[in-house]
Formats: structure tokens, C-alpha cells, sequence
């Protein structure tokens, strides 16, 4: 006996949202999308939403699982009756003790008078045509062996068939096996399983994995809000942080709570407002130095040019004056409007500068600011990517620096040395020495070791020299002690600033 599988193929259902179209003033709905905005709610709304489909897709996936096991379960036991048919078919008659040959309705007898019944399952015989036995049925309110179009089709079965049926009582599956002998067939027998009485078990089993979906759902979404509330609590604070800092107040600092990214955030920002509080500070204390530097020659100027009389001498002297207050004015703006420029990337011009050379010019330059014993401490060999100008410039600066403090005669030594990845180039003098409560704050604008030289100074250029070291990717170093003079070195690396770093021109 051969059987024959029908195939099935369910509907695919989908399902399509439509977002509403808002209605009425915009304002009105403000809230809502301040609400949506928050990162808070579009993390829970996130979450939800996958643990929503997650569920959905394994209640699903569950299913057709359990579905395609109940059709396993099906097919091998119809293929079990069939199996069991032709066992007592093997055999013979209980009470011939002959087999049972062509005789069909000794074969039925003996088959449904032996086998047992579970429930779900039932089994019907037709003879040349007509019905003959059936399994017993506890529902009489549907048999199958009354279906007029279901016998119809059983009844002129020539092969097995493997098929199903929709009835009152829901689906049947069925296998319709035809008997043959001496070339005809002698009668049909069908086995059947009504699969809504099948599917009790299976049933539960959805409910068991929609329930237990549904709990997860819920309880992952109150964690999911917690969780969201507990890691969004230093971002609040940062932003409560930020809308309390003024222009005058920038104390106000994050507290740090644990080792994550949200603590990192919280100590980038209280970095962040340690910068802006200290360019704040500078920026107050360049513009409170420099109205003060700037109102003196103005208040001279202007006290002179008032008093200002006819006499051709005076004339001259108030205008000799008054120019020199104006270059003075000049001068200062210059140096500032450089300081200025240092945190421009144009700044610098790169070039490839040799050391040995570099250190008898700046020896030649320096020598003429003042008669000083000017010596070469040490002279190096060697070549380094930097703007040679601004080098030349910042060591300019640092020997006037030295000259300014120190007296006719006195020994000031000037070097350079080219040492691994590194170039250093120094002044040193006799002078006087520097304090070690000023040796950092020298470098700010407008402070000064001493009152102002002859020559005039502003306490801004060893502002100048440190910015120009920095610009190269360097720095200025200072030793000094009480009366044992001072050393300041300029240590710049030798292939040049790292952020400029490429083909030497």
C-alpha cells in the first residue's frame, strides 16, 4: 500500500499602522514631543517595542514548532492504524484460524473488534461500496461516515490518499487506504484524527508561552525604566549643572559616581569647565591688565595735550612725548595682537633649520643689545623642523630679558643642543635670581620680575617666548635660585610640532 501527501499552505497575515495625523494648534501637542524627545522615553519605547516583537516573534516561531509536531503526531498514527490493519491481515481469522484471503469483512471484524480507541481517533470500513463498521464515537452530533461527500470520495478510492477535511467539528485528517484482491478492490478503510481534539495540549502550551512572554514584556519594561532612569540621573544633573553656570560663576562641578561612560562624561565636562574657568580667569586678568597698561600713556597723553601751549619748545617736548607714549601703545598692542596669533595654525612657518648656524646668528644678534660678556655655552650640531623666525624671536626676547637684568659687564651665556628627539636652546645671566612663588607666575601676561627696565617692558614677553615653545609642540623650562641668577631653556621637539607633522619643506 502506497500513501500520498497533500500539502498546505497557510495565509501569510500582515498588519500596517498608520500614525495619526495631529490636529488643532501646534502648541497643543508641544508636550507630546517634548515627551517623545525625552532620551528616556525613546529608550523605554525602544525597548519595549523588541521586547514586544521578540515575544511575538518566539510565541510565533512556538507555534508553527508545535504545529508541525502535531502533524508529525498526526501521520504516524494514521500511519499506525494502517500499521495495525496490516497486522491482523498477516494473521488470520480468530475463528477460521485461516487467513482471511479476499474475505474483507472477516478482516474488519477482527480488526475492530480487537483494536482500541484513544480519543480524537476514529476509523471507518466500506464494503464493495457501502459503509460497514466504524470505531465508536462519543459525539453523535457528527459522523463522519454520514458525510455523503466524504463517502463519495472514499468510495472510489483506486490509491492511498492523505488529505483533510473541515467538518462542524473542525479539521480531520485522514488516510483512506483501498484493499485490493484478485485484481479489484474489495473495500476502503480510513483512518481519521480530529485535530481540534488533538490540539488541547498544544493550546495550553500557547497560552503557557503567551503569558510567560506578556510577564517578561512587563517586567522587562519596569527594569528597562528604572535602568533608564538610573543611568539618564547624572545627564540630568549635568544639564542642571549647566544651566546654573553664568559668565561669573563657573564653580559648579558634576559630582562623579562610579567607573562608566556616564562618569567619564561627567569628568569631561568638569574638565571642561576647569578650561573654560581658567580662560575666564585669564581672559578678566588680561583685560583688567591691559585697561591698566592702556590708561596710563592715554592719561598722559591726553593731560599733555590739554596743557598743551603755544610756546614752539613746549610744543615739542609735549609732541616728543606723545609720540613716545603712542609707540609704547604700539609696541603693546603689537606683543598682544601676537599672543593673539599663537593660537592660529598659521602661526608657525615650517622649515628645516640648522642648529649650527642657528646658534652664531642669535649670538651676533644678541651681543648688540648691551655691553654684556656674551658667551657661547655650548653649540651643537644638527638639523630641526621649526619657524625659524619665531625661534630666532622668543630667544631674542629671553636674551633682552636677561639684559634687562643684569648690570654692564656681567656674563651671559646663550647655547643650544640637539639631544635624541629633542632641541634645547637657553639663555643664562647673573642677575638676581627669581623667587620660587614667581617662577610660574612670570609666564602670565603682564606680570614682571621687577619694576620696568629703561627700555620699557609689559610683562608680556615671556608670555611671548612660552607661546612660541607651545606652537612648536614644546615648552620653557626655568631654574633659578635667590642670587644665583637664572636659566631659561626652550625645549622643542626635533621633527617639529606632532599636529603639523608631514614633508619638510
Amino acid at each position: 500500500m502506497a500513501t500520498s501527501n497533500s500539502v498546505k499552505d497557510g495565509p501569510n497575515a500582515s498588519e500596517a499602522t498608520r500614525r495619526p495625523r495631529s490636529a488643532g494648534k501646534a502648541r497643543w501637542h508641544m508636550p507630546s514631543r517634548v515627551a517623545f524627545a525625552s532620551i528616556r522615553t525613546r529608550i523605554l519605547v525602544g525597548f519595549i517595542g523588541f521586547l514586544a516583537i521578540a515575544t511575538l516573534a518566539s510565541v510565533l516561531i512556538a507555534r508553527q514548532v508545535l504545529e508541525a509536531r502535531l502533524d508529525e503526531r498526526v501521520a504516524a498514527e494514521l500511519q499506525q492504524e494502517v500499521s495495525e490493519l496490516r497486522k491482523v491481515a498477516a494473521g488470520t481469522g480468530p475463528t477460521t484460524g485461516k487467513p482471511f484471503g479476499t474475505h474483507v469483512r472477516r478482516l474488519f471484524d477482527a480488526y475492530f473488534a480487537t483494536n482500541a480507541w484513544s480519543d480524537g481517533e476514529a476509523a471507518f470500513s466500506f464494503v464493495q461500496g457501502k459503509p460497514y463498521l466504524r470505531s465508536p464515537s462519543d459525539d453523535e452530533s457528527y459522523r463522519l461516515d454520514r458525510d455523503t461527500a466524504l463517502i463519495a470520495k472514499w468510495q472510489g478510492l483506486s490509491d492511498p490518499q492523505r488529505g483533510s477535511v473541515d467538518t462542524p467539528v473542525g479539521q480531520v485528517d485522514y488516510l483512506a487506504i483501498p484493499l485490493e484482491g484478485d485484481g479489484r478492490i474489495l473495500g476502503t478503510f480510513v483512518a481519521a484524527q480530529f485535530r481540534d481534539q488533538q490540539e488541547g495540549p498544544f493550546n495550553d502550551a500557547y497560552l503557557a508561552a503567551g503569558a510567560v512572554g506578556l510577564a517578561v514584556l512587563l517586567i522587562g519594561s519596569l527594569l528597562a525604566w528604572r535602568m533608564a532612569e538610573s543611568v539618564l540621573r547624572p545627564v540630568g544633573s549635568l544639564t542642571e549643572t549647566a544651566r546654573s553656570i553664568s559668565e561669573t560663576d563657573l564653580t559648579q562641578r558634576i559630582e562623579v559616581r562610579g567607573h562608566d561612560e556616564i562618569a567619564r562624561l561627567a569628568e569631561t565636562f568638569n574638565a571642561m569647565l576647569d578650561r573654560l574657568e581658567r580662560a575666564f580667569s585669564s581672559q578678566r586678568r588680561f583685560l583688567d591688565d591691559a585697561g591698566h597698561e592702556l590708561r596710563t600713556p592715554i592719561t598722559i597723553i591726553r593731560g599733555h595735550l590739554e596743557l598743551l601751549e603755544d610756546d614752539p619748545a613746549e610744543r615739542e617736548t609735549t609732541q616728543a612725548l606723545v609720540l613716545d607714549e603712542l609707540d609704547r601703545m604700539s609696541r603693546m598692542v603689537n606683543e598682544l595682537i601676537l599672543l593673539a596669533k599663537a593660537e592660529r595654525p598659521d602661526f608657525l612657518r615650517l622649515e628645516v633649520v640648522d642648529v649650527g648656524p642657528l646658534a652664531g646668528e642669535l649670538m651676533t644678534k644678541a651681543s648688540a643689545l648691551a655691553p654684556r660678556e656674551w658667551v657661547i655655552d655650548g653649540e651643537s650640531r644638527g638639523k630641526i623642523v621649526a619657524d625659524r623666525q619665531r625661534l630666532t624671536e622668543a630667544i631674542m626676547q629671553l636674551a633682552q630679558n636677561a639684559a634687562g637684568h643684569t648690570q654692564d659687564g656681567a656674563e651671559i651665556g646663550l647655547g643650544c643642543a640637539v639631544d635624541g628627539d629633542e632641541a634645547r636652546f637657553w639663555i643664562r645671566d647673573e642677575g638676581p635670581g627669581i623667587p620660587p612663588d614667581d617662577q610660574v607666575r612670570i609666564f602670565e601676561r603682564f606680570e614682571r620680575r621687577a619694576p620696568r627696565s629703561q627700555e620699557g617692558g609689559f610683562g608680556l614677553g615671556l608670555s611671548i617666548v612660552r607661546a612660541i615653545a607651545e606652537a612648536h609642540g614644546g615648552r620653557v623650562e626655568l631654574h633659578s635660585d635667590i642670587g644665583q641668577g637664572a636659566l631659561f631653556t626652550i625645549v622643542v621637539p626635533v621633527e617639529g610640532p606632532r599636529h603639523m607633522r608631514g614633508p619638510a619643506t
